[in-house]
C-alpha cells in the first residue's frame, strides 16, 4: 500500500524519473541543443505516448528513460518499479516465476527484468575497494554429489566438486563485501581478485589454502587459519564473516532458485552482494535501488552474457 500511495500509475513513475535525472522543480532544465538552462520544458500529450519532455525554445525533445535500463522497453515503468520494490522487500530474492504472478506479466519478460537489475544495477564494479581487516575465502556453489558418486569413493567425489564453480569473496569486517565468479582456485585468479577489490594497507585473513601464498608480501599482513586442524576462529584471526555470506547465498539459492548454472552465477552474486553492502543504510533498499537506476549507464552489450 505504501508502494502505491508513492506510485499509484505510470506517469507518477515518469514523473520521479524526469525530476531526479533532470529537473528538480519539473520545469528548469538544460537543453543539450540550446546549450543552456531552458524555463519551459512542458510534456506534451502525442498519439505515440512519447515519454518525453520539449524545449519550448527549440522544440528538441529530453528522453528522461534514456540511457537508462528502462529504454526502449516496452514494460512499463511503473512495473519496472514495482520489481524493484519486491526485489528489496525480501530477504533471500524472488524468482522470476513469482515475479511473473505478482506483475501479470510473462515468464521471459521477468526473467529479463531481474537479470538487468542484477547486472546493471546491482554489481559492484564501480565500488571503492576494501580495506581493514578484511577476509578472504573460496567456495563452491551446487549441490552434494549424488549417492552413486560417493559410492565410487573419494576421488570421484573429489572430481564432483572441482566441476561445481568457484566463488571466491572478500568481507571487510563490519563492512561491506565484494563476490565473483572465478575460473579456478589458482593463485593468479586469488591474487588477481584480491588485489582488484582489496587496498594494499589491508590486513588479509585466510584459511590455510595454498593459493594465498605470497600476499603478505603485498599487504600490511596476512593471518592464516588452519581449518584441516579443526581450528576455526583463534584470537582475530578467523574467516566467519565470509564464510556467513557464502552461507546466506547458498542457503538463499536452495530456497529461492533451486539452481543456478554457472552462466548466469555472477548475476545472483551481485544481487545477494548488493543486499548485504546496504543492509545498514539509513536509506530504504527500493529508494537505494531507485536512486541508482536514475543515474545507471547501459554497459557494453558484448560484456553480457548473450541469451540463449
Amino acid at each position: 500500500m505504501e508502494f502505491m500511495r508513492e506510485f499509484p500509475d505510470d506517469a507518477t513513475c515518469l514523473e520521479w524519473l524526469w525530476r531526479e535525472r533532470h529537473s528538480e522543480d519539473g520545469t528548469h532544465a538544460d537543453c543539450p541543443k540550446c546549450k543552456r538552462e531552458r524555463v519551459a520544458f512542458k510534456r506534451y500529450a502525442t498519439s505515440q505516448r512519447r515519454q518525453s519532455w520539449t524545449c519550448t525554445a527549440c522544440g528538441h525533445h529530453v528522453h528522461p528513460t534514456a540511457g537508462t535500463i528502462f529504454h526502449k522497453s516496452s514494460t512499463s515503468l511503473h512495473l519496472w518499479f514495482y520489481a524493484f520494490y519486491l526485489m528489496t522487500s525480501t530477504r533471500c530474492g524472488i524468482s522470476a516465476k513469482h515475479l511473473e504472478r505478482e506483475l501479470g506479466i510473462n515468464y521471459k519478460t521477468a526473467w529479463r527484468m531481474l537479470n538487468k537489475i542484477r547486472n546493471e544495477l546491482m554489481e559492484h564494479a564501480e565500488d571503492a575497494p576494501l580495506d581493514g581487516d578484511v577476509e578472504v575465502d573460496e567456495t563452491g556453489i551446487g549441490g552434494r554429489p549424488r549417492a552413486y558418486i560417493t559410492r565410487q569413493g573419494r576421488v570421484a567425489a573429489q572430481a564432483h566438486a572441482t566441476r561445481k564453480p568457484t566463488v571466491v569473496g572478500a568481507a571487510q569486517r563490519q563492512g561491506q563485501v565484494r563476490v565473483t565468479v572465478a575460473p579456478n582456485r589458482g593463485t593468479i585468479a586469488l591474487h588477481g581478485f584480491v588485489s582488484e577489490h582489496v587496498l594494499p594497507s589491508s590486513m588479509i585473513f585466510t584459511d590455510e589454502w595454498q593459493a594465498y601464498e605470497g600476499l603478505s608480501l603485498r599487504y600490511r599482513g596476512h593471518k592464516r587459519i588452519r581449518h584441516k586442524d579443526r581450528i576455526y576462529v583463534s584470537g582475530d584471526v578467523h574467516t566467519q564473516t565470509i564464510e556467513g555470506f557464502f552461507g546466506l547465498v547458498k542457503t538463499g539459492i536452495r530456497g529461492t532458485y533451486h539452481a543456478v548454472s554457472s552462466k548466469w552465477l555472477q548475476g545472483y552474486l551481485n544481487e545477494y552482494a548488493w543486499r548485504y553492502n546496504h543492509r545498514s543504510d539509513e536509506r530504504a533498499q527500493f529508494e537505494a535501488l531507485l536512486l541508482r537506476s536514475a543515474r545507471a549507464r547501459p554497459r557494453d552489450a558484448s560484456a553480457l552474457p548473450k541469451i540463449a
